[in-house]
């Protein structure tokens, strides 16, 4: 460490969010070079290529071939598949001196697809699997959190080539499997659930999520059953239509003084003339339609209103993710000045739907099914109407995903109670189908010499963020708790005393002693550096074990600490090489 390229930090740099962030910096790992992009340091890069190493060494063990593509790209490939456009702002695209459009890649597809089609052209040629481990570019508008969401980061990305949907399907099992394997030899914790293919496109896809509070993904888990998915991935089980037979006729009735749904709710239940038969109105009773504008990546900017019940927000994330790759804009007073006829605040589906004057798109939550009766906005000021029955009074244009999820919904499989919690996303698999090879025409002759349309599959781990994330799980309020598989050193030896004292030499020589027998030793040797100084790096560095050569020294031993436990013994100098391999 007296030569180490190296400097701890005792404060939390200020832009740090999160505990990753804060003890990578502070120990020495990484340094910001820019918003959303980070200088790997000694430590820190070794850590990088232990995960990095274990990632290859699973994909080699499936047999699967490690290639390298550039990441300046081309624009024709991402034009043919509409993936130029579809990324809108968050594709970095830049020119050459001759003017030609070029792109950083945000990931690999179309490359690899063209590449299989300019050497293959038979179906004995497959299945194959190709992957590689190259950095990605994304103009994150907000990068955050460190190396868990950056403008800049390295990704695994591999792709199967299949003559048909069976050869697919045994890919992603492949894939499934090697997946595991990594996330439990990294030593992260990780949940597979159902996703959104989103702009990949694609058939199947699942996500494996690290389970951590400050992750960007959440996702449900049934208490019962081993269904589990991303919030985005949900689907609601509606409910039964309901006959009309029977059920009161719409009624548009004065609601003053009615700002939130409760007081709403609260004069209905209160007014003998509005209240219902049955039970009394509750919030999920009440109809709340939002509009909003949807930014396409051409620049087209469409309206679309989304009715959910009372008692759940539009959750926009779900939203984004069954629009994609159109963004979501908030409907501005502009928007209202413009459109008189939705009276905000008391929107109701009678101004809303395709074939209305405004023609403004409706879509309603699957909970919101024929026979259904809602309290809704009159499309006048201070007016609401009840009874409103969905298939008798109203229809809309379609349904969508789009409703916040609550803990306690039912399971969509089995009914029982959701649960929720928060991740980070490590790796996502898609069944990708042809969307790809018929973009770019990848075909082969098949046994029969008829022309057939590869199958392709994707495979993604997030190679960087997966440092942060062992970070962010393996830590305490003193520093890091690296696992031995992806930490700098085995063992951080650190020596006491002054520079004359025995320690220091004794140190040296088990240091030595430790990598002759395959340890490997990150050796605290600064002199004029107090202990208490030493020991709070070597919290701070978080190798597996830490070994203190101090004043023991006088009696032949040695003290040997588990960084993770927190337990201490005192071992023999002469059986400390031992007692570490042991």
């Amino acid at each position: 460490m007296s030569t180490l390229f190296l400097r701890t930090l005792r404060e939390d740099p200020v832009d740090a969010e999160v505990a990753s962030h804060r003890l990578l910096v502070r120990g020495g790992y990484i340094r910001r070079a820019a918003p959303g992009g980070f200088t790997w340091l000694p430590l820190g890069w070794i850590v990088y290529r232990n995960i990095e190493r274990v990632v290859r060494e699973e994909m080699d063990r499936e047999g699967f071939q490690e290639v390298h593509f550039p990441a300046l790209l081309p624009r024709e490939p991402y034009e043919a598949t509409g993936r130029w456009t579809d990324y809108g702002d968050n594709l970095f695209r830049l020119q050459d001196r001759r003017g030609a459009d070029l792109l950083l890649a945000p990931t690999h597809e179309e490359m690899f697809t063209l590449l299989v089609k300019d050497l293959y052209s038979s179906y004995k040629d497959l299945p194959l699997v190709i992957y590689q481990i190259q950095t990605k570019y994304r103009d994150e508008a907000r990068p955050r959190a460190g190396l868990l969401r950056g403008r800049e980061f390295v990704m695994k990305d591999s792709y199967s080539f299949d003559i048909d949907d069976a050869g697919l399907e045994a890919s992603y099992q492949k894939h499934r499997v090697a997946y595991q394997r990594t996330f439990e030899r990294l030593g992260l914790p990780y949940v597979i659930v159902s996703a959104m293919s989103g702009a990949m496109g694609g058939s199947a896809s699942e996500e494996f999520l690290a389970p951590m509070a400050v992750g960007e993904d959440t996702y449900v888990r049934c208490t019962a059953c081993d269904y589990a998915a991303n919030t985005e991935a949900v689907r609601v089980a509606p409910p039964a239509v309901v006959a009309f037979e029977g059920l009161p006729a719409a009624e548009v009735v004065d609601t003053p003084d009615t700002p939130t749904i409760q007081t709403l709710v609260d004069l209905f239940n209160a007014r003998a003339d509005l209240r219902r038969d049955d039970r009394d109105w509750v919030a999920g009773d009440t109809l709340k339609n939002l509009v909003v504008k949807l930014k396409f990546p051409d620049g087209t900017v469409t309206p679309l209103a989304i009715g959910v019940p009372g008692d759940r927000e539009v959750d926009m994330k779900r939203l984004e993710a069954q629009v994609s790759p159109a963004e979501i804009e908030p409907f501005s007073e502009d928007d209202f000045a413009k459109n008189p006829h939705l009276a905000k605040g008391y929107i109701g589906p009678g101004s809303l739907g395709e074939d209305q004057p405004a023609g403004i798109r409706f879509l309603v939550d699957p909970r919101i099914v024929d026979g259904t009766r809602w309290i809704t906005g009159a499309d006048a000021a201070g007016r609401h109407v009840k009874d409103l029955v969905m298939g008798r009074d109203f229809t809309p244009d379609g349904m969508i995903e789009a409703a916040e999820v609550h803990s306690g919904d039912p399971c969509p499989m089995c009914g029982s109670p959701l649960e929720m919690a928060r991740g980070i996303e490590m790796g996502h698999i898609f069944q990708l189908g042809r969307k790809y090879a018929e973009a770019l025409g990848l075909t082969v002759l098949d046994e029969n010499g008829k022309t057939r349309v590869v199958t392709m599959g994707s495979y993604g781990i997030g190679v960087s963020r997966a440092v942060a994330a062992v970070a962010e799980l393996n830590c305490d309020d003193k520093g890091l708790i690296w696992p031995r598989e992806v930490a700098p050193a085995d063992v951080h030896i650190v020596a006491t005393g002054k520079a004359t004292d025995p320690q220091l030499p004794a140190a040296e020589l088990l240091a030595a002693q430790c990598e002759a027998a395959g340890l490997r030793v990150l050796f605290d040797d600064r002199v004029g550096v107090s202990p208490g100084v030493k020991f709070n790096d070597a919290e701070l560095l978080g190798m597996p074990t830490i070994v203190v050569v101090g004043r023991g020294l006088a009696d032949g031993v040695v003290e040997v600490k588990d960084r993770r436990t927190g337990e201490r013994s005192d071992v023999a100098l002469a059986d400390v090489v031992a007692h570490l391999r042991g």
